[in-house]
């Protein structure tokens, strides 16, 4: 099997109000209450960059907000039966790792139910919180609901704060929110990529997880309509990812041993006997 390793070690840092400004404004939004906040990273040699992870920037230098499972439970339990439909009621937070909803195989959505009211606020409120976290891409147990359902998008404007090289390390390229039911992911050929991971599930760690290059992922779109993703590079990497966490798998169970760290840690030397991180 071909093996491509490359190296994505970075120091966060928070981006610093005298520059530009650490928030701006989401896509599709023209209000406060959707701003992504911005962060950037401080590599081995040195230099700043700033970048989004597979499913979006860590936790620590977000807006502080409650957690707790026994909470994010109700709460998602609630909007799960319809109660975040009512007017004025928050989106469903990001349950975190740990909460038997990660951890168990989701159900399809039944495709009676395509196209429902139920249905699409779920997606939509999925978007939202995508894009809230920030993130590119996010699976439907993540908000708590247990079905087969899941989000990416990567733009432009993320694809712009992260290095060139690194960008194309990657061979990440920006698309459009995509929204898939009951995927299912098919990997193609035997290149695989290894690259650092991080979840919206799991704050503020990171670890080393080998990914295929390409794949191919057909489902349902939010109409019903058969739907089929051809991916390669970063896009290949987050549909498995989001792919992943329906089967109850999230990515410190397909991680590299002794790769595993916090998120400030990410400039240091993997021990010894590890991959070495770079070019083949």
């Amino acid at each position: 099997m071909e093996s491509i390793i490359h190296r994505l070690s970075a120091r966060l840092l928070p981006l610093s109000t005298s520059s530009a400004g650490p928030f701006v404004g989401a896509p599709g939004s023209g209000n406060a209450a959707r701003r992504r906040l911005l962060w950037r990273c401080r590599r081995p040699d040195g230099k700043i960059i700033s970048s989004f992870d597979v499913e979006g920037a860590p936790s620590s230098f977000l807006p502080a907000g409650a957690s707790g499972s026994r909470r994010q439970t109700r709460a998602a339990a609630g909007w799960f039966l319809g109660l975040g439909g009512k007017k004025g009621t928050a989106l469903p937070e990001i349950i975190k790792a740990g909460d038997p909803v990660l951890h168990e195989p989701a159900r399809d959505v039944d495709p009676r139910e395509i196209g429902t009211e139920r249905i699409n606020k779920i997606v939509e409120d999925m978007i939202q919180v995508m894009r809230q976290a920030p993130g590119v891409g996010l699976s439907a147990p993540q908000i708590g609901v247990p079905l087969r359902i899941i989000v990416l998008e990567d733009t432009k404007e993320y694809i712009s704060y992260a290095d060139r090289k690194e960008v194309e390390a990657q061979d990440r390229r920006p698309f459009n929110l995509l929204v898939i039911l009951n995927p299912i992911l098919k990997k193609k050929g035997d290149r695989t990529a290894l690259f650092f991971e991080g979840c919206l599930s799991v704050d503020g760690f990171r670890a080393v997880v080998e990914r295929h290059l390409e794949v191919e992922v057909t489902g349902l779109d939010c109409e019903g309509r058969p739907i089929k993703v051809d991916a390669a590079g970063w896009q290949a990497r987050i549909l498995q990812h989001e792919c992943d966490h329906l089967e109850g798998t999230i990515y410190v169970d397909r991680m590299l041993p002794r790769t595993f760290r916090t998120v400030g840690n990410l400039a240091l030397p993997l021990p010894a006997g590890c991959p070495k991180l770079g070019p083949p």
